[in-house]
């Protein structure tokens, strides 16, 4: 039918409001409307219609851009018989169990690696255990969250929005942290992490490396190597593979149980990490590493990541199974968030080809990105705008346009570049600016990735679709040239998926067209009522056509967006959404005898189809369609974003019981909840878990058979009345608040400050007798010292690779010593202060402005006070030197081996005698924090003695507050440490943070968290101030100790201050979280 006025008297049938179909989900403008019939044999043509046809003759609406309507019409057309697919039927969308498994000894169109027929693909996408699996994934370093009993808290935000997978890089350097030593305990452990995937139902591909860049230090190799190895690193040279041998065969060892094959979650295995395929000592180094697993019990596909079109690892040397690339279109820089880099048009080309016979895989594609040090930094909350749901609408579907059917979104939850985890580019966040944040939280961004991901669990037939072209040819038909369209098509089922975006990307421009397509009813344009498809500046959207739901249930088209179809219960279920400020429709097939239906639905004939029209104004949810057969919804995006659909997990028994298509195929619908994690229905009673930050009204749709709902155990009263508007079968309506307990949380002051000093070296009564001679001669890295007199003072070669070191020379002053030549390197945003005895010679800067004017190294002269030298006398230079972790890998071959120390040292008279360092107690080989592990402490003389840790007795320090600096204005370090109470009772998750002054001071603070290293704020750069910490390094339920390592740069009065403050308060979390934080001892530490 096509809408009319009331003064047409022509065909004119009044309704009144009440068969609107507007419930108190939905809202609506009181007015009149009439209907006109539709010739039919317009959708039956075998012609495309003129884009000036019938259904832009409709008198154009005025003043309805906020008055709801839906408007329902009947247009009987026989929907054709679909075929069978040779996977699952795409007629049924929900019902993978139905199926039978592929026959895998036919082999028929498949590939896989010889020693596992569990994973294979073929040019479509990956068939795992029979079943054809479209890829879902984000990234997730679990490192990055030394709290394992958290990790599951991601996963069930991963899989709350529709995702199936994860990418997991490992860290060498922490799991090999010296020669001959691996240590896969506490978070560091992979067990944890696969039982935590098997219980949310989520798929791993395991990125081990050893090299995995990742913006951390060395890219993640062991620092050991970087000073012991004498070959060039990620080559075939015999050292460097002698080097990654532990380590890989305790990942292998790890890894093995938990394989797609028995049972587990792995289902590849990355080797090492965006490299380039020549020359051939790197081909070698690929097959090298590829032998290990061959001659192991690993049996999941090999897989590399080329960091560009460059057709790396496809064929030749060191080739893997299955070929993919990264792609980062908007790059690392967030300062002009609003500004677009357009969209990567060759993806699809490009992958024809060079692979066209394997599914199109993205190991990494832009999910946020990384900031750097400095003033000008604009921070993540500007990449979260950069990277935020219109980019992730544009760009996502763009790449899904490709024809890309394994994805994984880089970064999903970035995390804590703790300690010294993160190279020198980065600092202490690793926030990302992605869909969660670094404290968990879930951010604007989530969003529109669940509405995408619940798209994607509802629409297997996108699993198998060939590229059949886009609207630069013939093939696909727009009024528009503004609007590009892309059209993907399942070879069995027929299913279109129309893929349409503005034709210059980064538009912020509407842009309004129609668009002809092929049906089972034939070849036609839509919209068939409305005016137009609009894409609303930065938008994409997909039309879909021949889509199959439920048991049998079919869109012939629809403008309106998926947002969830399949069966619940013993109905056919489909959740369709649109912008409120422009209209779309559908045409579906509607089955059975309506309780609740939309206005003008007043027949519906046998194997017909309605064209449902959605006008400009809708907002919130309203029942389209509801009979014991079929359910139809619709809402505007943003409510559609509230809504979860929790998988119901098959018995345990069950192999993989909590993964979709494999041991489990229903699903229900939850709106208004913070999050809903999970659902499981016993009996008649079903059982949500989730958060809850505020009140909301809980809607569900579920079997018709539960009876009773519980929120946390809770049971829930429903609304009944409420719950009869929205459907007469299945659904439930009720009010959730969290308790009044969430009001009562406030964050504990930081007050009680104690302080004492932490530079005891530049006093004359200080020994260095037992600290490390520095006397070596000869150095593995390739960067050698500028000038001095051959020694080599870089710390790494005296075990101290990270964190904070000091060197103390030694020399005789003559008459005429005046000063002393000093080049330093620290990397990206350092800075090194020096002493002569007691006396401060000044401070040299690294810097980096958001990755500009970048100085990883100084060389500095130091004058001599005339008052300072001891003539005659020893005297004594001390560096303070920070070392902001070494480099990854880059143009120049072993940047890795990065010289972090004194690359020139040189009186202007006579000579220097001893050199002394000191990092971490212990080094590398006997660092004393087994559990924080050894890139948690470093050399500072307050973190050597322990005082970060929590126990350790400050009572007979000084009482000092924090923002009084240190003492006399002098430049120096100083450590302040305090203790506060927590008492926050289990089923809650507050996120916490410690923020310090937002200001431009000369200094940097270190701050420890009962024990760990969880913040390095630079203030002169920042531009981080605000440090998360996780509950579980925060102890929710006792005492917690904050110490602070102030360095003053100046001799001038620093100001810092630090509190505390909460995050949200959500009533929810995963239950009780662990701590693990050694007490202090004295073992070692004198």
């Amino acid at each position: 039918m096509r809408l009319k006025r009331a003064g047409d008297a022509s065909n004119t049938i009044l309704l009144q409001d009440s068969e609107r179909g507007i419930n108190a989900f939905g809202s609506a403008e009181k007015e009149k409307v009439t209907f006109e019939a539709v010739d039919s044999r317009l959708l039956q043509s075998d012609m495309p219609l003129p884009l000036g046809g019938p259904s832009s003759s409709s008198p154009k609406r005025r003043g309805l851009t906020w008055v709801l309507f839906v408007i329902l019409s009947v247009l009987c057309v026989l929907v054709s018989p679909v075929r069978r697919s040779n996977i699952f039927s795409p007629a049924s969308h929900n019902d993978f169990s139905r199926e039978e498994p592929v026959d895998m000894l036919a082999g028929t169109g498949f590939t896989g690696n010889g020693r596992t027929t569990d994973v294979l693909w073929d040019k479509y996408s990956l068939i795992i255990k029979g079943q054809r699996v479209f890829i879902h994934s984000g990234e997730f370093h679990t490192f990055r969250l030394p709290v394992p009993g958290l990790w599951l808290d991601i996963l069930q935000k991963v899989k709350a929005a529709g995702f199936n997978a994860i990418s997991v890089y490992t860290h060498m350097a922490l799991v090999n942290p010296s020669p001959g030593v691996i240590d896969l305990n506490g978070y560091r452990a992979l067990e944890p992490l696969y039982e935590a995937a098997k219980q949310t139902g989520i798929w791993i591909v395991l990125r081990p490396g050893p090299y995995i860049n990742a913006e951390t230090t060395a890219g993640g190799i062991a620092h050991w190597i970087t000073s012991e190895v004498a070959g060039e690193l990620r080559t075939n040279a015999t050292d460097w593979k002698a080097a990654w041998q532990d380590y890989v065969q305790s990942i292998i060892t790890e890894t093995v149980p938990y394989q797609v094959t028995r049972g587990g979650p792995v289902i590849a295995i990355q080797i090492d990490n965006e490299y380039s395929q020549a020359p051939a000592t790197h081909a070698e180094y690929f097959a090298e590493l590829e032998t290990v697993y061959l001659n192991s019990p690993i049996v999941v596909p090999l897989t590399a990541n080329d960091p560009g079109e460059e057709r790396a690892w496809i064929n030749g040397t060191g080739a893997v199974d299955i070929y993919g690339m990264d792609s980062y279109p908007q790059r690392f820089d967030c300062s002009h968030p609003d500004v677009w880099y357009p969209v990567v048009t060759s993806y699809h080309s490009y992958h024809e080809s060079v692979d066209p016979g394997q599914p199109w895989y993205f190991p990494e594609f832009q999910g946020g990105s990384f900031d750097a040090w400095g003033p000008t930094a604009p921070g993540y909350d500007q990449c979260r705008v950069l990277t935020g749901a219109n980019f992730e609408n544009v760009f996502n579907l763009h790449l899904w346009a490709s024809n890309a059917k394994l994805i994984n979104y880089y970064m999903l939850y970035g995390g804590t570049s703790w300690g010294a985890l993160p190279f020198p580019g980065v600092y202490t966040s690793y926030d990302y600016g992605s869909a969660i944040a670094e404290n968990r939280e879930l951010t604007v961004k989530y969003p529109e990735l669940k509405r995408q991901g619940l798209f994607l669990r509802s629409s297997p037939d996108f699993y198998k679709t060939d590229w059949v072209g886009d609207s630069t040819s013939r093939i696909v038909s727009v009024s528009n040239p503004a609007a590009f369209v892309t059209l993907l098509r399942n070879p069995d089922s027929a299913a279109s998926f129309y893929i349409a975006r503005q034709e210059n990307s980064t538009t912020t421009d509407v842009t309004t067209f129609k668009l002809n397509v092929t049906t089972s009813a034939g070849n036609f344009e839509v919209p068939r009522v409305t005016s137009s498809i609009t894409l609303a500046g930065r938008q994409s959207k997909i039309i879909v056509t021949d889509y199959s739901f439920g048991s049998s249930s079919k869109i012939l088209y629809s403008t309106a967006q998926v947002l969830y179809a399949g069966r619940i219960g013993g109905r056919d279920v489909l959740y369709l959404y649109g912008d409120s400020t422009s209209e779309s429709e559908a045409a579906l097939t509607l089955r059975g005898t309506p309780r609740i239906q939309g206005a003008g639905v007043s027949s519906v004939p046998p194997n017909g189809v309605t064209t449902v029209t959605f006008l400009s104004g809708i907002q919130g949810l309203i029942t389209i369609w509801d009979s014991s057969e079929q359910l139809v919804l619709y809402s505007d995006p943003d409510t559609a974003g509230t809504f979860w659909s929790p998988e119901i997990p098959a018995q345990d028994s069950v192999e993989f019981a909590n993964y979709w298509q494999f041991g489990t195929n229903s699903s229900i619908l939850v709106g208004g909840p913070y999050l809903v994690r999970n659902a499981t229905i016993t009996g008649s009673t079903l059982a949500l878990r989730g958060d809850l930050n505020d009140s909301v009204q809980l809607t569900v749709i579920a079997p018709d058979d539960v009876k009773t709902v519980t929120w946390n155990g809770i049971p829930i009263s429903a609304d009944v009345a409420a719950a009869s508007d929205l459907t007469y079968q299945g659904g439930f309506v009720a009010q959730l608040q969290p308790s009044s307990t969430v009001l009562g949380f406030t964050p504990p002051a930081l007050t009680g400050w104690r302080y004492a000093d932490s530079l005891p070296e530049i006093r004359s009564e200080f020994s260095d007798a037992n600290w490390t001679l520095a006397d070596h001669t000869t150095t593995n890295i390739p960067f050698k010292p500028y000038y001095g007199d051959g020694r080599v003072l870089y710390g790494c070669d005296y075990e101290y690779c990270e964190n904070i070191v000091l060197w103390r020379g030694h020399f005789t002053a003559m008459e005429d010593t005046q000063s002393v030549n000093l080049s330093i390197n620290g990397g990206e945003a350092f800075a090194a202060t020096v002493w002569l005895n007691d006396v401060f010679l000044g401070t040299s800067y690294g810097n980096s402005t958001n990755n500009l004017n970048i100085l990883e190294e100084t060389d500095d002269n130091f004058v001599f006070p005339p008052s300072a030298l001891l003539f005659d006398q020893e005297n004594v230079i001390t560096i303070l030197q920070d070392n902001m972790g070494l480099n990854e890998s880059g143009s120049v071959i072993d940047e890795e081996k990065s010289p972090r120390g004194v690359r020139g040292f040189m009186l202007d008279s006579g000579d220097f005698g001893e050199w002394k360092v000191q990092g971490k107690v212990g080094g590398y080989t006997k660092y004393l924090d087994k559990v924080r592990g050894v890139l948690n402490e470093g050399g500072l003389y307050g973190e050597r003695m322990g005082w970060h840790l929590p126990g350790f007795d400050t009572s007979s320090w000084a009482e000092r507050n924090l923002s009084e600096g240190l003492p006399d204005a002098a430049a120096g370090v100083g450590f302040f440490v305090t203790t506060f109470d927590l008492n926050i009772p289990e089923g809650y998750d507050i996120p916490m943070s410690f923020v310090f002054d937002d200001t431009s001071q000369p200094y940097r603070a270190q701050l420890y968290v009962n024990g760990w290293m969880m913040g390095k704020r630079v203030s002169n750069l920042g531009p981080q101030y605000q440090f998360p910490v996780q509950q579980g390094i925060l102890d929710y339920s006792g005492t917690n100790t904050v110490a602070v390592a102030l360095w003053a740069m100046e001799p001038i009065v620093v100001t810092p201050t630090l509190q505390l403050t909460f995050g949200g308060v959500y009533e929810g979390g995963v239950g009780s979280i662990e701590t693990n934080n050694p007490l202090w001892s004295s073992e070692g530490r004198s």
